[in-house]
C-alpha cells in the first residue's frame, strides 16, 4: 500500500504540556499541527491525518504499518486535538505521530519531538 504523502513543512508539536514540565495529574495534553489539517480515521482528504499519542515508548521502526492501539499508543480517530491522561507519578515521555485514514504514518512521517514531563504524586 503506498503511504499517504505529507506536504513539505508540516509540523506536529505539543501546545501543552511544555517539555520538562512538572505537573500534578491528570495531565491535559493539547496537540498542535501546522501545514496540515485534522480528519477522523477512515476519512481521506489530502493533507490531513489524525493524532496518535505515544506514551513512554518510541516511534515504531516500521512506519509502513498501521500504528498499533495499545496502552502506550493512544489513537484519536475522531479527530480530537486534546486529551486528559492519568499517569502514575514519575518521569514520562510523550510524542505525537500523525496517521492517515488507515492509521499509517505519512511519507515523510509527521512526528513531534519527544518531550519529557514529571508527574507529581
Amino acid at each position: 500500500i503506498p503511504r499517504t504523502p505529507a506536504p513539505a513543512g508540516a509540523e506536529l508539536y505539543f501546545e501543552s504540556p511544555a517539555d520538562g514540565a512538572t505537573i500534578k495529574g491528570p495531565v491535559t495534553v493539547r496537540f498542535g499541527l501546522k501545514g496540515m489539517g485534522v480528519a477522523p480515521a477512515g476519512i481521506r482528504f489530502d493533507n490531513t491525518g489524525h493524532h496518535h499519542l505515544l506514551i513512554d515508548t518510541d516511534v515504531p521502526a516500521d512506519l509502513a504499518q498501521p500504528l498499533p492501539a495499545t496502552e502506550h499508543v493512544v489513537h484519536f480517530g475522531k479527530g480530537q486535538t486534546e486529551t486528559t491522561i492519568t499517569l502514575p507519578p514519575g518521569k514520562h515521555t510523550l510524542q505525537l505521530v500523525l496517521g492517515d485514514a488507515l492509521h499509517i504514518p505519512h511519507e515523510p512521517p509527521v512526528i513531534s519531538k519527544k518531550i519529557a514531563i514529571t508527574v507529581k504524586p
